[in-house]
């Protein structure tokens, strides 16, 4: 067999058939930008997504309003979200009385940070990472006395390194992943929450938390500060991953990170993985058209990402649709 047939073979073994976009920029995107979009704007940005095919989306937080004015309608745009047939909705909470608020509503799944930088917990949160470990404890408890069936989404964030503490031990990581699993969390995602991680880093603390976690670990989270977004995803993806988090026009940052730019743009991501095969059940030509409504609604604000800029090439042939974002 010729060598290039051999490597395209090894590639079709080791990368998913599908992927699943997590589209996070109604939470993780517009809680970085300080001018407060009207619900009817996030409504009609979420409608936009969805006919895209995005069908796993995080709608908001629920957090104190003093704190984080821009989620105080996340309790409507959960009614909006309900009302799209298929779609999966994750909401973020800080705490359990988040949490009780969440578990009224018909999300999927609960996401629950933690930082794995004391520095970076303790300024995010107020607290340290095993105070969040504990909090994530007395949520599974909460949950499973209501009878719900939401998912716990336990995120490791500055898993790679943190502006305010620098290193970030990948023994560290681990260990808060096991406590993660052990206080009930179901699911494990990763998070380059600074930017700082590259493609070696990401190999060697997704082969670590593997270990311990399994198919427990199903999420990546990448900013694109440094250009290494994609690359990282690539990574990961070797590595058995088949989920990732995206913002709409490469919104969102991390307010501890100066310069810290903003997530992986859903566009660039779905349109790389469609041209290597992967299905996503997202339509690149629709993301143009809902880039355009996201710049209209954000005037003024910094948008990123490279592949609205050139569009879609006349060679790109997206591979046969599996189910429009299917679950995995």
């Amino acid at each position: 067999m010729p060598p290039d047939s051999a490597s395209t073979l090894l590639r079709k073994q080791t990368l998913p058939a599908h992927i699943v976009v997590r589209e996070v920029g109604l939470r993780d995107g517009l809680q970085s930008i300080d001018r407060i979009v009207s619900t009817s704007d996030k409504i009609q940005l979420l409608q936009s997504l969805y006919a895209a095919g995005l069908r796993h989306i995080e709608i908001g937080s629920f957090v104190p309003t003093r704190l984080l004015p821009q989620m105080a309608d996340t309790a409507k745009l959960m009614e909006a979200a309900y009302r799209l047939e298929g779609l999966e909705t994750s909401v973020l909470v800080p705490n359990l009385r988040g949490a009780q608020t969440a578990l009224q509503t018909n999300a999927r799944y609960l996401m629950v940070p933690l930082s794995a930088s004391h520095a970076h917990s303790f300024a995010n949160l107020r607290k340290t990472p095993d105070e969040v470990v504990a909090e994530v404890g007395r949520i599974r408890a909460e949950r499973d006395s209501r009878g719900s069936t939401m998912l716990i989404d336990g995120g490791v964030g500055t898993a790679f390194g943190c502006t305010l503490q620098g290193h970030v031990a990948v023994s560290e990581v681990v260990r808060l992943t096991q406590g993660l699993l052990d206080a009930g969390a179901d699911r494990i995602s990763l998070a380059d929450t600074v930017g700082y991680a590259d493609p070696a880093s990401v190999r060697e603390v997704f082969e670590a938390v593997l270990r311990v976690a399994g198919d427990r670990l199903w999420c990546g989270h990448f900013h694109d500060t440094r250009g290494l977004g994609l690359a990282n995803v690539l990574v990961a993806m070797e590595l058995g991953v088949h989920r990732f988090d995206t913002c709409f026009a490469g919104i969102g940052g991390c307010p501890h990170a100066p310069n810290s730019g903003g997530n992986i743009a859903t566009d660039d991501l779905v349109f790389m993985l469609e041209s290597m095969g992967i299905d996503t059940g997202v339509d690149v030509h629709a993301l143009l058209e809902q880039r355009k409504l996201a710049a209209t609604i954000l005037d003024g604000e910094v948008l990123r990402g490279a592949f609205w800029r050139a569009g879609v090439p006349i060679t790109f042939s997206p591979p046969a649709r599996a189910s429009a974002g299917g679950a995995l």
